[in-house]
């Protein structure tokens, strides 16, 4: 008949080595994680403790070949009595292991929040545009922040408040997360989807996109200005807007945001039959973040 394994070792292992046992540590660790992961830890350290003195006799054993089940089993159960006294003392192993284990078992039984898909759904709440800045916000007040010099420069040329062109950016691109990309997935630089007519001599890339042919929104492919830089950018559509008769209205609106974005919908700046509406949302949340930015 096989010999029991001593107390100590069954110990040592009920906790780590089976199903039941890691079952009643979780179950303890939603309730006092410090005190489980001192007990585990001791144990970590008893099995590890094991396996060394283990280790040991192997380096040193008799090479008379004296070794025999008995003595075999007698030296396990020292081993395992000898681990047992010196795991958990303070300062040790089993310290180091606590302290990472309660870290993380905190965190595990912490209560996990819903996923949140503003951040690259809707990075901004437009339906609320005096609500404070708050996480999701956050890559829309980078956006801001980043074009913030161009869109100056662009202004001094143009007439048109930095603010109202840095959200047309934002709306056209999703604040930046759905730009203008050439063929090798490279940014075009494009912020305002300005296409490439029979004038445009520089660098082009071809697009899918959407426009609405009588009020019906279709996809088709167009041919898009690419920039070198995001300040090309701002310097191009800056030029359209001042030397376009087109767009007189629109350089003409001033401060007003809502002549603003009506201005670029009359002028036909997009096909998009509510655009008007869309950006001045956008132009609100623009100015509310650099507000924040400012504070």
């Amino acid at each position: 008949m096989a010999a029991a394994l001593p107390s100590t070792l069954v110990g040592a292992n009920a906790g780590l080595g089976d199903a039941r046992g890691l079952e009643a540590l979780r179950t303890r660790a939603s309730k006092d994680p410090k005190v489980v992961a001192k007990e585990a830890a001791k144990q970590f350290e008893t099995l590890f403790m094991q396996q060394l003195l283990k280790s040991m006799r192997e380096a040193t054993k008799n090479e008379d070949g004296a070794d025999n089940d008995a003595s075999k089993l007698g030296a396990e159960m020292l081993d395992s009595q000898w681990a047992t006294k010196l795991a958990g003392r303070p300062g040790g192993l089993a310290d180091v292991i606590a302290r990472q284990m309660e870290k993380q078992m905190q965190a595990a039984t912490q209560p996990v929040a819903p996923k949140d898909d503003s951040a690259n759904t809707a990075p901004v709440d437009l339906a609320k545009p005096d609500a404070p800045v708050r996480p999701p916000q956050q890559a829309a007040a980078t956006f801001v922040q980043q074009h913030q010099d161009a869109a100056q420069a662009a202004q001094a040329a143009s007439g048109i408040p930095a603010s109202f062109m840095i959200a047309q950016a934002a709306h056209e691109t999703g604040w930046g997360r759905k730009e203008i990309r050439n063929p090798d997935g490279s940014s075009a630089h494009n912020l305002f989807g300005i296409k490439a007519g029979a004038n445009w001599t520089g660098p082009t890339t071809d697009v899918t996109t959407t426009e609405y042919l009588g009020g019906v929104a279709r996809k088709v492919v167009q041919k898009f200005r690419a920039y070198g830089s995001y300040a090309e950018s701002f310097a191009d559509y800056a030029k359209l807007m001042a030397s376009n008769p087109r767009y007189q209205k629109v350089v003409a609106a001033g401060s007003n945001a809502q002549a603003f974005a009506q201005g670029l919908q009359k002028a036909g700046y997009a096909t998009d039959p509510a655009y008007a509406d869309k950006l001045g949302r956008v132009i609100n949340t623009t100015l509310r973040l650099q507000r924040s930015l400012q504070a």
